[in-house]
């Protein structure tokens, strides 16, 4: 299990490395463009928290971290639905994917 960790007081987001491998991708192509967006997600603990919702922006340091050493594969047609829907609604909601 993969983590996100966003420049906040929350603990990293816990992903799977396959969707955080497609989440690199889609997220450095944003930022990359100098374009921000908003990522949503459930939390994966018992926090008690719902949905929680961040501004990604190019100022913010985001770190990726893999479990595997391994780069995983990632498949094109996911990567195509992903931005397709980011753009479309300007959110990367991350348990869609």
């Amino acid at each position: 299990m993969g983590r996100l960790r966003y420049d906040s007081t929350l603990e990293p987001i816990t992903i799977d490395d396959v969707t955080l491998a497609h989440m690199k991708i889609i997220v450095g192509t944003k930022l990359r463009r100098q374009e921000s967006f908003m990522m949503s997600w459930v939390p994966a603990d018992e926090s008690g928290d719902g949905r929680l919702t961040a501004w990604i922006h190019p100022s913010i340091p985001l770190v990726l971290a893999f479990d595997s050493t391994e780069p995983v594969p990632v498949d094109p047609e996911r990567i195509a639905r992903m931005m397709q829907n980011l753009n479309a609604h300007g959110e990367l909601i991350i348990d869609e994917m």
